[in-house]
């Protein structure tokens, strides 16, 4: 266990639905958190080190895709001005391609991220960034087709990683092996395969915090 974050840090979860989970319904709660892997970051984090100081703040929104992420640029990256962000993004990518027929051919997608994290490394260069790989359970079998657009994104997500010199978090090899070991089943973590059950936030959280070391 260790205290990563400097004392004062600001902390900022981006991404969709998955770590926006409920954030946007608190309209008449403009710093709220959520009920997700983000507010338990946060809850976690405070009480093992109550004099640490640090802010977390979530901004994701439920919906989108890098190229929303770029348009909220500005006002939900930038204007926050944090020590740390992590970024979750892509499933929305692939899915808009498969519910809306609006596909983001993996070119597109590639583009677009590199461009917001240029924009993050040329802004904010003492900023650490964390970037979260997209993933999918089995719990819907119609989704299962979906790997074909999504493992590419993956792939995509880990490449720029290395490229921006970025923290991976690679939750989707993590999420994966947890599941072929029959720790939990597919849809003990998502009743739909995308969006994480309480449990399956839980999960998230704690991998997170395990791979920043703050928890063994």
């Amino acid at each position: 266990m260790r205290q990563y974050f400097k004392h004062n840090a600001v902390v900022l979860f981006q991404g969709d639905s998955i770590t926006d989970c409920g954030r946007t319904d608190s309209s008449n709660r403009p710093n709220a958190m959520g009920n997700g892997y983000p507010a338990k970051i946060q809850a976690i984090y405070q009480a093992l080190f109550p004099a640490a100081d640090v802010t977390f703040v979530n901004r994701a929104v439920s919906g989108n895709r890098v190229r929303d992420l770029l348009a909220r640029y500005e006002n939900d990256f930038l204007a926050v001005q944090p020590d740390f962000i992590s970024i979750l993004i892509g499933i929305n990518d692939t899915w808009r391609g498969f519910d809306n027929g609006d596909p983001c051919p993996l070119a597109r997608f590639r583009k677009e991220y590199t461009e917001l994290l240029k924009k993050i490394k040329n802004d904010m260069p003492t900023a650490e960034v964390m970037l979260i790989t997209p993933f999918l359970t089995h719990t819907d079998p119609n989704k299962i087709q979906w790997h074909g657009d999504l493992d590419p994104k993956i792939e995509c997500v880990k490449a720029l990683a290395e490229q921006f010199d970025c923290i991976l978090f690679d939750y989707d090899s993590i999420l994966r092996r947890l599941l072929a070991d029959a720790v939990y089943t597919d849809p003990s973590l998502s009743a739909d395969g995308v969006h994480p059950t309480d449990l399956g936030q839980s999960q998230l959280a704690v991998s997170y915090l395990q791979k920043l070391k703050i928890l063994d």
